[in-house]
């Protein structure tokens, strides 16, 4: 009884204050279901994206607007206006 109670005190300390036994066995308990959880969302997604898009269908993704075109600006209208006092 005495040797398991060692065993625990000791397995205690290590994961109290050895940051890299911690870090292992937390990738041992949860790293490998985080990973399946996250490539279950990405095949889900792809699914979606699939689903969405129909047989034989154009998709169009659209192009970002570069910063010449803002440059290309000449002038807006022109409103009067009075001045309230």
């Amino acid at each position: 009884m005495k040797l398991v109670f060692n065993i625990l005190f000791i397995f205690l300390l290590l994961i109290a204050f050895v940051p890299f036994f911690r870090r292992f066995l937390f990738h041992l308990l949860v790293g490998r279901q985080l990973v399946k959880q996250q490539e279950r969302a990405f095949r889900a997604q792809r699914q979606q994206e699939k689903a969405r898009t129909k047989p034989g269908g154009v998709r169009v993704d659209s192009t970002p607007s570069n910063a010449n075109d803002s440059s290309r600006f000449q002038g807006g209208e022109y409103v009067d206006y009075e001045e309230v006092k």
